[in-house]
């Protein structure tokens, strides 16, 4: 008999610790997207002699990609000052706490009780006509309400608040990477604004230079008003752009200090250019489904659609009885000297209850379709997101494989520009053109010489932002 009793026991026991659940089988949605990245004359075109990737962006260290010094410590600033960092730093602290708190439920709640009550009985009411005081002390270790997971609803709770847990370290990590980028491009735009306030100033002092030959010739009779006048134009013309350049630099400048929290002077005065800051030359090359889903924005929502996934297993439970125990044990005395001597009085309870969901299975059925649809919600959230990320990394690539030519031909413009500058200053001090051809000239120069800057800072961009999209900014 006792062999069976200690069997039945065991048995009770493993249903406590194991239990069932009631989360359905969880299966990743195939990726919503081509199984290869867009080819054509706007992509980098494979050489026929690369050979297949050892690996994925996601294992490059930023201070790998990024090799200015400077850019470096700005980084690093902003990592370790950045306040919405901070807000997604302490987001993981709460979930984690959460989750501490959900699992707790899995272990039953024991709380030390202790009690002392005096009860004064008057004379009139006892038979042998003597009042009494009676005094009673206890001490208790109690079991409060622990639900016995049968169905599992506490383990589909604790699925749940591991899921978001884990999706939060997730969404830390892809703000680690979009900060990282996010500063690199507002240093690269501070960098192509210092460029071209200094490329209006020089412009300036050179039609400053030439507006004095032309006053000075003025005044001797040898050309007319007009050169003087158009000679006006290009200066008040060149310090319109000087204003313009100064105050995109400065806006430019409160961005970083914006993003790294704190002061950044002694990290912006430097003599590094946008023609001379360095990146990693060349990245891994691999397919969608190894670069896309290892994106930590990707993995965040997939963590998101597993913790609506226990949410529906949670809520399928809530549809069947539970199960809670309630009990103490414990000492009694009618003193305190005695509570924990041998002569002490053993008091205990035990009180099993069951709740049974009859007039409510309604409302518990609409959970249950609320789970379901939730579920839904975060698998098209899922599958929207991996459609977002390839639409990133399909325009990076674009752009990575024009940008490039478009460099180099915008520089080859800026030279050919200043050779039509350099010959129509020729032929006008030959007295062969007007002073009208030499401005157009000289106006010509100033806006392609501006547009290679912007372009080159939108090359430069695309080489951070493609590292981004591609699920780099491992620490």
């Amino acid at each position: 008999m006792s062999n069976k009793i200690i069997a039945m026991a065991a048995a009770i026991l493993l249903l406590l610790t194991t239990g069932c659940t009631m989360i359905p089988e969880y299966k990743r949605p195939d990726l919503p997207v081509a199984n290869s990245w867009p080819t054509g004359t706007a992509y980098p075109q494979a050489d026929s002699n690369d050979k297949p990737s050892a690996g994925v962006v996601s294992d490059i260290a930023w201070k790998d990609y990024f090799k200015s010094e400077h850019l470096k410590a700005l980084i690093e600033r902003t990592l370790k000052n950045n306040r919405n960092l901070r807000v997604a730093a302490l987001n993981i602290d709460r979930a984690k706490a959460a989750y501490r708190i959900q699992r707790s439920e899995s272990f039953p709640t024991i709380t030390g009780e202790s009690s002392f009550s005096r009860t004064g009985t008057p004379e009139d009411l006892r038979s042998s006509g003597d009042s009494s005081t009676n005094s009673t002390l206890s001490a208790n270790l109690a079991v409060t309400a622990y639900e016995l997971d049968f169905f599992g609803r506490v383990k589909s709770l604790n699925k749940e608040a591991l899921e978001t847990y884990l999706s939060t370290r997730q969404a830390l990590l892809n703000t680690r990477i979009v900060l990282i980028a996010e500063t690199t491009d507002a240093y690269l735009t501070y960098l192509a604004d210092k460029k071209l306030l200094k490329l209006a100033k020089d412009t300036l002092k050179a039609q400053q230079e030439t507006y004095a030959v032309v006053k000075q010739q003025y005044h001797l009779g040898s050309v007319p008003q007009l050169d003087l006048a158009q000679a006006t134009t290009s200066v008040e013309s060149a310090k319109v752009s000087i204003a313009a350049y100064t105050r995109d630099m400065a806006q430019a400048k409160n961005t970083i200090v914006l993003l790294a929290g704190s002061g950044v002077d002694d990290l912006l005065n430097n003599h590094e250019t946008i023609d001379n800051i360095q990146f990693m030359e060349n990245l891994p090359k691999g397919l969608p489904s190894t670069i896309l889903t290892a994106r930590p924005d990707i993995r965040e929502a997939e963590h998101q659609l597993k913790a609506a996934n226990a949410d529906i297993g949670a809520a399928r439970a809530a549809l069947y009885p539970k199960i809670s125990l309630t009990g103490a044990f414990g000492l009694a005395s009618d003193s305190l000297s005695s509570l924990f001597k041998s002569g002490a009085a053993r008091a205990w309870n035990f009180t099993p209850s069951v709740s049974i969901p009859i007039f409510n299975r309604e409302g518990l059925n609409a959970s249950l379709e609320v789970a379901k649809v939730d579920e839904k919600i975060a698998a098209n959230s899922y599958e929207a997101a991996i459609q977002t990320a390839f639409k990133e990394v399909a325009d990076q690539l674009a752009a990575r494989g024009t940008y490039k030519n478009q460099l180099a031909a915008q520089n080859a413009l800026v030279n050919a520009s200043q050779k039509a500058y350099e010959l129509s200053s020729a032929r006008y001090e030959n007295g062969i053109d007007d002073f009208l051809t030499v401005l157009d000239s000289q106006r010509s120069l100033f806006e392609v010489e501006q547009q290679a800057v912007i372009i080159k800072q939108a090359y430069l961009s695309n080489i951070v932002n493609i590292y981004k999209v591609l699920g780099g900014g491992r620490l």
